[in-house]
């Protein structure tokens, strides 16, 4: 029987609390991003099997099962109660304040598009303020991707253009039998 993500995640976390290493020191050890490390072990990415000999000398405690488990493609998800948290209901505060602001910006030195949440870098790091305290700085680092324009495509998802391109080809190479069947109703 397979075991729940949440299952998993409990038993990659523990494997972590074990080595007392925090997720900094292990992001250090693999090349990786602390924030990305705390996905791979929440199984919200998936190990990547180039890093995952880095992750298990990193975690000596990660078995073999565990890692085939992270290598899987995981199912992305977040309990909807998760919101309450304290942290995570700031964070979601933070982008729906600064939110509209942060667009505009990206709109006026990128152009009409959007972050990628996908090809995507995350990090949060701990710096001294200029009053010397302690403050908090979470990257986002996506990479930018504009809205297209769209355009009127056939029915087979090729632009008319592209579409006659290709039915010139067909008919160079499959001459009188394409021709046939374009006769009988074909494209």
């Amino acid at each position: 029987m397979e075991e729940s993500k949440s299952t998993v995640a409990s038993r990659l976390t523990s494997v972590k609390r074990r080595s007392g290493k925090s997720y900094g020191q292990i992001a250090e050890e693999t090349g990786l991003t602390n924030v990305y490390v705390a996905q791979l072990l929440r199984r919200q990415a998936q190990l990547k099997a180039d890093t995952a000999p880095k992750l298990q000398a990193a975690l000596p405690e990660l078995t073999d099962e565990l890692l085939q488990e992270m290598m899987k493609p995981p199912m992305r998800s977040y309990d909807p109660h998760l919101i309450q948290e304290p942290t995570v209901y700031r964070l979601n505060e933070a982008v729906m304040h600064f939110g509209e602001s942060i667009k505009e910006i990206i709109n006026e030195e990128f152009g009409d598009g959007i972050m990628s949440a996908i090809d995507f870098y995350c990090s949060v790091d701990k710096v001294k303020g200029v009053d010397g305290k302690d403050r908090v700085v979470v990257t986002f680092d996506g990479k930018y991707l504009p809205h297209t324009e769209q355009v009127k495509i056939r029915a087979y998802g090729f632009k008319a253009k592209a579409a006659g391109k290709l039915k010139d080809f067909l008919i160079m190479k499959l001459g009188g039998a394409y021709r046939r069947w374009l006769l009988h109703g074909g494209y």
